[in-house]
């Protein structure tokens, strides 16, 4: 479709949405993953347990996952400005109010559920769809980048929060985190929305209408015939438990392992900050070389950044932890863009979004089983080299689908 006068071009709408998706995530996911520096403060105030505070984060990653393939429907059904517009609104206004908690239940419901269901709407289910209608040909790299708001956003919000808890408490961070979200809702209201739902148009196809989807749920029972899908969902699944049964407690264990709490929030930022690097090159890569090969360096990026963390339970040291956070970081997120693309050219059309949230919502329940095994594994054990165990285990679980099933492993992508 050529631009007209005050038109944006193609080109151009591309970017944005490509921007779009990285801020969303940056300011989403940034502001959730908060919550691990927040650990701390909520145990000397309220004197909870270390499972009891850690299952308010097993309950956001689980409404994050069991949340994505609605938002999909309501991405298919709406749109983009609906499904923006309600995560903001719900994650913002959960954020602020947790500035006055004072009971674990309250927090299971307003970050715990609200926050997952924020996350959900803002993350990776809507800007995957966008992005493959606008990047056709390098899919993988504009996935890799949008993902790459996650990095960004532990680099950057991470240790602000832990800045303003430092400074005024972890109330003011709370009220902080929340009005800065509420404060993109003016600019989502003012987005051409219609024109970058259509996606980029094929001169040489003939338009189509941009309406409502009409769901149907067939399309997803389809998928979950295929050995695809479950191929995913098991790297998806196995992949979150790994890393989230270490992000959780990352901070807590660095502090007690002698770090000040602001070295640990600054390491666990520098491990986001790297990831967008490796985030940015898996997708990259994948389009050059193939996911099995791009994916199994980065599991096994992963699998050695682990043995450090045993290394620093027994010999505290900075070069261990500069070692961890450059191979646990660089490939921290590196398996979501590929297994995004996948999910994309595997199950085109009109549900693309609903099935992809689908898979999702098995990271999501992995996530949210990792970070409360971690919590429990510590209070059953008193220390984390269990959970460290665990995590190498699922390690080996998330890479296996990328050598047993054809489905997704193609070792180069087609011309």
């Amino acid at each position: 479709m050529p631009p007209t006068k005050n038109t944006l071009s193609d080109g151009q709408l591309a970017m944005l949405v490509l921007f779009i998706c990285f801020a969303f995530n940056m300011a989403g996911r940034g502001i959730a993953d908060t919550y691990v520096a927040f650990l701390l403060p909520l145990e000397t105030e309220f004197g909870w347990s270390r499972s009891g505070i850690s299952s308010v984060y097993s309950i956001y990653m689980l409404a994050n996952g069991l949340s994505a393939p609605f938002i999909g429907v309501l991405f298919d059904r709406w749109g983009p400005r609906v499904v923006y517009t309600t995560g903001i609104l719900i994650m913002g206004s959960a954020y602020v109010t947790a500035g006055h908690l004072n009971e674990l239940w309250q927090f299971h419901f307003f970050i715990g559920l609200a926050g997952g269901i924020g996350i959900s709407a803002l993350g990776m289910v809507p800007s995957t769809s966008l992005i493959s209608r606008w990047f056709r040909g390098n899919t993988s790299t504009a996935i890799g980048i949008a993902y790459a708001g996650f990095g960004a956003g532990s680099l950057l919000v991470v240790p602000f929060a832990q800045y303003l808890i430092d400074w005024q408490g972890w109330r003011t961070a709370y009220f902080v985190l929340g009005g800065i979200l509420l404060g993109f809702l003016p600019i989502v209201l003012v987005l051409p929305w219609k024109r970058i739902k259509a996606g980029r148009q094929d001169p040489n196809a003939p338009v189509l209408p941009v309406g409502k989807a009409q769901l149907s749920l067939e399309p997803l029972r389809q998928a979950m015939k295929t050995r695809a899908f479950w191929a995913l969902a098991q790297v998806f699944f196995f992949t979150a438990f790994a890393i989230y049964i270490i992000l959780v407690q990352t901070i807590v264990f660095l502090v007690e392992s002698g770090f000040t709490p602001l070295q640990a929030a600054t390491a666990f930022g520098m491990a986001g900050m790297l990831s967008v690097i490796g985030v940015s090159t898996a997708g990259f890569m994948a389009d050059k070389f193939g996911a099995r090969p791009t994916v199994t360096a980065s599991f096994i990026c992963t699998f050695l950044g682990i043995v450090l963390l045993f290394v620093l339970s027994y010999f505290p040291s900075q070069w261990a932890l500069a070692l961890f956070v450059l191979l646990f970081g660089i490939a921290q997120g590196a398996r979501g863009p590929i297994v995004s693309t996948i999910s994309a050219r595997a199950f085109p059309g009109k549900a693309q979004t609903t099935i992809y949230g689908t898979i999702y919502a098995c990271m999501s329940i992995g996530a949210a089983l990792g970070a409360y095994t971690s919590g429990l594994l510590y209070d059953l054990s008193g220390s984390y080299r269990l959970g460290f165990a665990f995590s190498m285990v699922s390690v080996l679980l998330a890479v296996t689908p990328f050598w047993t099933s054809s489905a997704i492993a193609a070792p180069r992508p087609k011309a």
